[in-house]
């Protein structure tokens, strides 16, 4: 196609090309600063050229289609780091908070042991005097009280854990119903040929919000994506999501399933395997060595005071209540046996003066109790494994924070939007608008002046 109506066919598709180049510079700018927004580049290519004879015309400019610029190893990396650190941040958060059981040097299990042994000191050199006697129960009572607190606080902060996991995955829930529905809605819109960009950016933020929740692998199907566990456990296809539900189990905690499968054990990523580990693992091996040091602490004192006589002259009983059998729940079932201070068996003869069996009840403090370690070497070391945990947690978590910022400043590169280029782009397509426009305006002119030619 040649002539005046050729040239000026080829000036309106650069005028609508150049058009349509500034509505997507102008979205960029606009989306700046939207989360999970990926910059479009509009990709133009020449026209068809029309052949005439030996000739070859031209047909302008085309726009061929809207590119969005991802990289999809990125974004893979992006939800795979974003499950770790999930994961990190949320079993820290719980680590923490059950730190402050275990933390002060003034109060709790490790200062009450000290005070209780102190106490037995103090009633050596006046081993009937009745104030002092009963300073030894209060300190035993103070004892026994810490434990049962600090046993309380763990199982209290375990229950909350349980039903974290619940609001959790209704959250899962309804994130994949959500992702379901935008793939169905991109399905729709590549079937007929539509630009999909900004539902598949909406769909890659919650994708990446689901994976902060669980672990997820994204399969690219022939019809879009589909989600599952690590473990293979579907979660969405294409259109379609299947939903997670919770049981109570015969340990009366909530159990996650999937398509009638249990799947608690099996998370590797996102706050939920954080919630579940610190449930399931964490929490109950500290009360697990909490009942330990319990079970070995009042057993050994019992033993001890049953082997003394009372000011009473008679045989010593149990100090505290023997703990339940096999040792679970001992923290949390810990109390004082005896209430009246007469019936400490501080005597080794049944003399009322006798300070013998103190001995016995002091030597319980380097005695090996539980795990063939001491009772305050025992408790010390339990602190520590807790403050080990949390540190080392912390330093995992800083290193993911670093990896998943490196990942998002890659992403950025690639994806996000830079004003400064918006802004040379605005102006090259002006620049080309306003030339197109002066093409159109001068070939209008041209053909005034042909149509006019034959009034002179």
């Amino acid at each position: 196609m040649s002539g005046l109506y050729g040239s000026l066919s080829v000036a309106l598709s650069s005028l609508m090309a150049s058009q349509q180049a500034l509505e997507t510079t102008a979205n960029n700018v606009a989306n700046a600063n939207t989360p999970g927004f990926s910059r479009q580049r509009p990709v133009l290519v020449p026209g068809d050229s029309v052949v005439e004879g030996a000739l070859s015309f031209g047909t302008g400019v085309v726009l061929q289609r809207m590119e969005s610029l991802r990289d999809p190893i990125l974004e893979i990396q992006l939800t795979q780091e974003t499950q770790q650190h999930s994961r990190l941040d949320t079993l820290l958060g719980a680590l923490q908070q059950m730190q402050t059981s275990f933390s002060s040097a003034d109060s709790g299990i490790g200062a009450d042991l000290s005070k209780f042994f102190s106490s037995l000191q103090q009633l050596s050199p006046d081993p009937s005097n009745v104030s002092l006697r009963q300073a030894v129960l209060t300190a035993a009572g103070n004892l026994a009280n810490d434990f049962n607190t600090t046993a309380h606080n763990l199982q209290t902060q375990r229950s909350n854990l349980d039903l974290n996991v619940v609001q959790t995955v209704s959250e899962i829930n309804t994130l994949t119903g959500q992702i379901a529905s935008v793939g169905g809605q991109i399905a729709n819109l590549e079937n007929v040929h539509q630009d999909a960009s900004a539902l598949i950016d909406k769909q890659t933020t919650l994708i990446r919000q689901l994976s902060g929740l669980t672990d997820v692998s994204v399969i690219q199907t022939g019809h879009g994506i589909a989600l599952t566990t690590s473990s293979g456990v579907p979660l969405v296809t294409e259109s379609q999501s299947f939903q997670l539900t919770t049981q109570v189990g015969t340990d009366g905690l909530r159990h996650i399933f999937a398509e009638g499968r249990d799947m608690s054990g099996s998370l590797a990523g996102g706050s939920l395997a954080g919630l579940i580990e610190m449930r399931d693992q964490e929490i109950p091996g500290f009360l697990n060595s909490l009942d330990q040091l319990a079970t070995g602490l009042t057993s050994a004192l019992n033993i001890a005071n049953q082997a003394g006589y009372d000011l009473n002259g008679n045989r010593g009983g149990n100090l505290f209540v023997p703990p339940p059998a096999g040792g679970p729940g001992a923290a949390a079932a810990m109390s004082l046996n005896l209430t009246d201070p007469n019936l400490l068996a501080a005597s080794s003869d049944g003399t009322a003066g006798s300070n013998g069996n103190l001995a016995a009840l002091l030597a319980v403090h380097d005695q090996a109790v539980a795990a063939g370690q001491k009772p305050v070497d025992f408790y010390s070391n339990l602190v520590f494994e807790i403050g080990s945990a949390t540190s080392n947690t912390s330093a995992d978590l800083d290193a993911s924070t670093m990896i998943l910022q490196r990942l998002q400043d890659q992403r950025s590169s690639v994806s996000g939007v830079s004003l400064d280029e918006e802004a040379a782009n605005l102006a090259k397509y002006q620049t080309a608008y306003q030339a197109a426009a002066r093409v159109v305006t001068t070939i209008n002119d041209l053909l005034d002046a042909a149509v006019n030619l034959g009034r002179y």
